[in-house]
């Protein structure tokens, strides 16, 4: 991951972009970015979006991502195994497996 974003900086500072890489512009970027994801899905079956231009999308939104996660000194791979964790407690296996409730339905049905 280190290899991933610091090819970003070093794409992103010799464009000299960086004065546009705050929080809240990287996080419009990804907002837009996954709106574009999305878009690539309306009004097909899931097997039908062009697999090449889910892949340009997603790309865009991990580079966003990981600038975003730059920016506040994160280490990626923490936070995503802490969020793991989180979600292994607020889920546990033996109420949650094979349910897509949301929280909010998850509380009312256990």
């Amino acid at each position: 991951m280190e290899e991933i974003i610091q090819t970003l900086r070093n794409f992103r500072n010799e464009r000299d972009w960086e004065q546009f890489h705050n929080p809240k512009d990287l996080a419009i970027a990804i907002s837009i970015e996954s709106g574009e994801l999305l878009e690539l899905f309306l009004w097909k079956k899931a097997e039908e979006a062009n697999s090449e231009k889910v892949k340009d999308e997603l790309s865009d939104i991990f580079a966003f991502a990981f600038l975003l996660a730059e920016y506040y000194k994160f280490d990626v791979k923490a936070i995503i195994l802490e969020k793991i964790k989180k979600n292994g407690e607020k889920y546990p296996v033996e109420k949650a497996k094979g349910t897509a409730k949301s929280m909010t339905n998850y509380e009312a049905v256990f």
